[in-house]
């Protein structure tokens, strides 16, 4: 399949406050506007990760309005904060648990003016490297000009139930948001999965859920590591692997 090229990549990521610290946690954006007094936290992080890749790819928000942008939402752990208020009735914004997952892309679309082809897929690393996939399939087909594929995973406010699962994931985990912005490109992508044997191992290392391969890409990014890229990504029984060649567009490379 033609791959995609990226026009730019987005990241925030928590930073430990202590040593040793379970969760590294993201702040609470700031962003001013009465529609977003209520935000949750994972909605206003999709929002800032959005501007960071608009930055990156110095451009502004009207680049990417409109119909011809595809917007791809990927967490594993992000609407759990929502879950939690809805079933211990703390009060949150989202009235409607199962509702959760969209409200964070619905955010993003009516704050940039997105319209495009849309979805969401929940699971770790393997599910962002199926909307990589996906989204280079809108590119090949002509569906979309461009496509975002949105990452983003909290983890502080469900700090105590992740640590009840302790054994299936590594420590410390690392709260992440990133956006990656696709256009059509000149390489060449291929994707695979298959169920992968045994339980994740327990290696060392911080742990982001979906949001690993974008980490990934982004530290590829900075760097003149030759091509092709290979991201892998293992959830729940399932692995998966992308090799990508060609990956940076060429507005990115004209840009640098």
């Amino acid at each position: 399949m033609r791959a995609p090229g990226v026009r730019a990549l987005g990241l925030l990521t928590g930073r430990p406050p202590a040593a040793g610290a379970a969760v590294h946690a993201l702040a609470r954006p700031d962003r001013p506007g009465d529609r977003f007094r209520r935000a949750t936290r994972e909605c206003l992080l999709a929002l800032a990760a959005v501007d960071a890749m608009l930055e990156d790819g110095k451009a502004t928000r009207e680049a990417i309005a409109g119909e011809r942008t595809a917007l791809l939402y990927v967490t594993a752990a992000a609407y759990g904060a929502s879950n939690r208020e809805f079933v211990e009735r703390r009060g949150g914004v989202v009235h409607f648990a199962y509702t959760a997952p969209a409200v964070v892309p619905a955010e993003v679309a009516i704050e940039f003016g997105v319209t495009g082809a849309y979805g969401i897929l929940i699971g770790g690393a393997p599910a962002t490297l199926r909307a990589i996939e996906q989204a280079g399939r809108l590119l090949d087909a002509g569906t979309c000009d461009r496509a975002l594929v949105l990452v983003v995973e909290i983890f502080e406010e469900c700090a105590d139930l992740h640590a009840a699962r302790r054994r299936y994931h590594r420590w410390p985990l690392v709260e992440t948001a990133a956006c990656l912005w696709l256009e059509p490109g000149a390489g060449e992508l291929s994707f695979r999965s298959s169920r992968a044997g045994g339980r994740p191992g327990r290696a060392a290392g911080p742990e982001r859920f979906a949001a690993a391969p974008l980490a990934e890409l982004a530290e590829w990014l900075r760097g003149p590591a030759p091509e092709p890229v290979e991201l892998a990504g293992r959830w729940r029984g399932e692995e998966a692997r992308l090799r990508w060649t060609r990956v940076r567009s060429h507005a990115r490379e004209s840009a640098a």
